[in-house]
């Protein structure tokens, strides 16, 4: 198993009210620059919000809403400070109830 960490918000505020996408632009930049492999994905309606042990996370959470998952918790910690009115946590997957956040990224 993996352990993701995550930046969880509305799809209204993170893809219409803030510049996000000139942010991810940027960091994605700076990863082939820096011959760093890509770790982080933006998923709308994430998968893993349906698994029991999220409802509590997908209830503070407007609908429909939009994640960025990475394996590095200091990139999501930087995304949180930046972005601020964002949700932030983890989880591990695959798991019985969480399927592979990125199955259906095409990784």
């Amino acid at each position: 198993m993996q352990t993701y960490h995550y930046v969880l918000a509305s799809q209204k505020f993170l893809l219409e009210e803030e510049p996000f996408e000139e942010v991810l632009k940027e960091r994605t930049r700076h990863y082939h620059e820096t011959e760093k492999e890509i770790d982080f994905w933006q998923v709308k309606q994430p998968a893993f919000l349906e698994a029991p042990e999220m409802a509590e996370v997908k209830a503070k959470c407007p609908q429909p809403s939009v994640a960025v998952i990475s394996t590095n918790p200091q990139f999501i910690t930087w995304l949180k400070l930046r972005l601020e009115y964002v949700l932030t946590g983890q989880f591990q997957a695959p798991s019985a109830s969480i399927p592979d956040p990125l199955a259906s990224q095409g990784s």
